[in-house]
């Protein structure tokens, strides 16, 4: 390309420096810290929690205000575990920004977007992302994609003074422009004012989690003023008592750690990824990790090595001699050569005596590139370089010898000049040493692999049938799909392999695999793959990839390894899974605590609990368990319908530990006649027991460690009933030996209960999927 231009002098970009003409625009991979804290601490569970540790505060004793301690742990431990996914996203972002090439004093030199200024000539190639709005002053078939922005699927041809937007991607070409706006005033920036990149617009997991506070809010309002009634009935002669009772029922109404444990498995789940060198760029696109079904994958770069090799030169014809020089003098003009052409470059020299005129860069939709040269002797003509099924008429000889070269695994350029096809260029593809491994995996794990490529069906189906992918004996022309939606999605479902498959048409095949209810992750690393990438449930691209690749995925692969992305799911269903898990303590938590506090209303007797007897219980069966078992390996892939399922095991167990607890507590009444001390402490007992076997249940499949947890956590109970003080500090004294058997023989019963219905429900489980 011809520079014309010479851009900013240094003292011009000082100026504008000053002036606060710079494109300062924060490049946000995370929540700010200020963000973080507040996101914390003002929340709606801290609000109401907040509220009853006044109350009882205000009447003490300080026992009865444990909960405020644990509310403060959660929100220091959600704070700091996001500071730290925080640091590791801002770390691998910097090392995953692009950086625009811009010109100043007449040199070319790399800078971060922010350090770009008014005026600035910023230079394009293909697969460049535009950074900033601004105006085209050098122009070589260039070819901007608008889609992100516009909608408009075909790319735009730019010529100088045409205007270009930032958010757009080159596919093709090369140029230069003026940036006219920068900072918040560019177009990408005014629009991400409007919609904040750092979450998925549909979460499933935040949208269930949001319902169920809801629903719990509403649910404490009306309980809560009963309850308050009730205790200050029944207590009217000792208000602080009454107070107290009333607190501790109305605390565990509250599932005050499921939003701090769902914010640190995300947070865990990005610092995990982070050391694998995965940028997380959006963090609920964890979640979308966990419920992939398929995933589209490009040949080059995830199969095969980006880096290929110059296997063979095939003469065809006139001109056959000339090849190698015209092969080196396309190579040098191209000023951003693509793998297959960088091969070329490393395997035939620059001709300096060949003068190259006119040019045409290659193009995925074209899927050629060409140029008019002068050879040495004063001839000129036009020479093209591509995909020999598109430069050659159907049933040419020629095609049937690059069919043989394709069907091992090879893949094949046509050099033609003019109308005359001169040689075959056959490239060398070396198999990624971690595929078949990777490959392994998502069979074992039941996620579909799609391999979508633009190279010919032929050598995109060797490749796969060398890594024992089923179903790549039978690779599919892409440009043999049909275009009926329907249609287009059967094809897809049958087949496994598609060669020749244009930008437009990776969109496509996405969108079928979409309509027939898969979640998708496609991974690409050119601007080929930018629109389907950005379509896909999860976008993964390779950190090597182009800049709008990288701008438009939710997670990068820094490294550049395909065999990353088993841990990336894996990581996923591992945050999903156990947050779904931990998510089913506590709801059981809540429904019990709403059932007690209408029984406690409707038959007016003091409520059974003081707040640091539900402290301990719900610290021993779900706080602390939760920790682990929300850290803990998983799996399974996620599924839709996170309220219902979790509700399904949450009503059961809850009903039954209210029933338990009541049925407790009422013989105890029986059996003391006035000692609340030791009626509390039975329905303590039969509450904690029946809660610790729905956490034995919830813990399941076992292993040393999660049967180790569920045994320390009995065994902290024990100690707090056998140790003077903490019997003492707790207000829990089993008092002879009656009670204290029926509260066990209530407790085992439930216990039974809840082991026949999750048996139940979960042979019923599968019919419901």
């Amino acid at each position: 390309m011809l520079r014309v231009e010479t851009g900013l002098t240094a003292p011009e970009v000082a100026e504008r420096i000053a002036a606060g003409k710079v494109n300062d625009v924060p490049a946000r991979s995370s929540r700010s810290v200020g963000e973080i804290i507040r996101a914390n601490l003002f929340t709606r569970i801290n609000a109401i929690i907040g509220v009853l540790l006044i109350m009882i505060l205000s009447v003490g004793p300080i026992q009865d205000a444990l909960f405020g301690g644990v509310i403060i742990a959660n929100t220091l431990i959600g704070v700091i575990q996001e500071l730290r996914a925080k640091r590791t996203l801002d770390r691998l972002a910097i090392v995953g920004a692009a950086r625009p090439v811009v010109r100043r004093d007449g040199f070319a030199v790399e800078v971060d977007a922010s350090e770009i200024v008014l005026d600035d000539l910023i230079e394009l190639g293909a697969g460049d992302k535009i950074v900033v709005d601004g105006v085209v002053a050098e122009a070589e078939h260039l070819e901007v994609d608008e889609s992100l922005l516009t909608g408009e699927a075909d790319p735009v041809v730019k010529r100088a003074g045409d205007q270009v937007l930032s958010g757009s991607f080159v596919v093709s070409g090369a140029g230069s422009f003026t940036a006219t706006k920068v900072g918040r005033e560019a177009y990408a920036a005014r629009l991400a004012e409007e919609a904040s990149r750092f979450t998925l617009v549909d979460s499933q997991l935040r949208n269930g989690i949001n319902t169920i506070l809801r629903v719990v809010t509403w649910m404490i309002i009306p309980t809560g003023l009963a309850l308050v009634a009730s205790q200050v009935a029944v207590n009217s002669d000792d208000l602080p008592e009454a107070v107290r009772r009333m607190v501790g029922g109305l605390v565990p109404m509250v599932p005050e750690g499921l939003v701090l444990l769902t914010s640190v498995a995300f947070a865990v789940g990005v610092i995990r990824l982070g050391r694998r060198n995965t940028l997380v760029q959006e963090l609920p696109a964890i979640e979308g990790l966990a419920r992939v079904s398929v995933v589209a994958l490009d040949k080059t770069g995830t199969l095969t090595d980006v880096e290929m090799a110059v296997a063979e030169v095939r003469p065809l014809g006139e001109g056959a001699a000339q090849a190698g020089a015209v092969l080196g003098a396309l190579a040098a003009a191209d000023e951003r050569p693509n793998p297959s052409m960088r091969a070329i470059a490393a395997a035939c020299p620059e001709q300096p005596q060949w003068t190259v005129g006119e040019r045409m860069p290659f193009s995925s939709a074209r899927r050629f590139s060409g140029a008019t040269l002068t050879a040495p002797d004063g001839t000129t003509a036009t020479w093209r370089l591509g995909a020999p099924d598109v430069l050659l008429p159907a049933g040419h000889e020629a095609l049937s010898e690059a069919d043989g070269y394709g069907a091992r695994g090879l893949r094949v350029l046509l050099l033609k000049r003019d109308d005359t096809p001169v040689a075959l260029v056959v490239l060398a593809q070396r198999l990624r040493a971690d595929a078949p491994e990777t490959l392994r995996y998502f069979a074992e794990q039941g996620v579909a692999v799609k391999v979508i490529s633009g190279d010919n069906a032929l050598s995109v189906g060797a490749v796969a049938r060398s890594l024992d992918l089923p179903g790549a004996d039978r690779p599919v022309d892409a440009r043999t799909l049909p275009d009926d939606r329907e249609a287009l999605a059967d094809a897809v479902a049958d087949g496994t392999v598609f060669g020749r498959v244009g930008p437009q048409q990776k969109r496509e095949i996405v969108a079928a695999l979409q309509a027939r209810g898969h979640t998708v992750a496609m991974t690409g690393d050119g601007v080929n793959d930018v629109l389907a990438l950005k379509d896909a449930d999860i976008g993964v691209a390779m950190g090597s990839g182009s800049p709008a690749t990288r701008a438009v995925a939710q997670i990068v692969l820094l490294d550049n390894s395909f065999a990353a992305l088993p841990s990336v799911v894996a990581e996923g269903r591992r945050v999903i899974g156990n947050i779904e898990r931990v998510a089913n303590l506590f709801l059981t938590k809540t429904v019990y605590s709403v059932l007690l506090a209408v029984i406690v209303v409707l038959s007016q007797v003091p409520y059974p609990f003081l707040p640091r007897h539900l402290t301990l219980i719900g610290s021993l069966t779900i706080g602390i368990p939760a920790f682990f078992l929300a850290l803990a390996p998983n799996t399974e892939r996620a599924r839709g319908g996170f309220v219902g399922r979790v509700l399904r095991f949450a009503v059961p167990a809850g009903v039954l530990a209210a029933a338990a607890t009541t049925a407790s507590y009422l013989a105890a009444r029986g059996v003391y006649d006035g000692n609340l001390d030791a009626e509390t402490s039975a329905a303590t007992l039969t509450l904690f027991l029946v809660a610790l076997w729905g956490l034995a249940i919830i813990a399941r499949p076992y292993t040393w460690w999660r049967v180790l947890l569920v045994a320390a956590m009995g065994g902290a109970f024990a100690v707090v009933l056998v140790v003077p003080f903490l019997q003492d500090f707790f207000q829990l004294e089993l008092v002879g030996g009656r009670a204290p058997g029926l509260a066990v023989a209530i407790a085992v019963a439930a216990g039974l209960l809840l082991e026949a219905v999750t048996a139940l429900m979960r042979r019923g489980l599968p019919r419901r999927r």
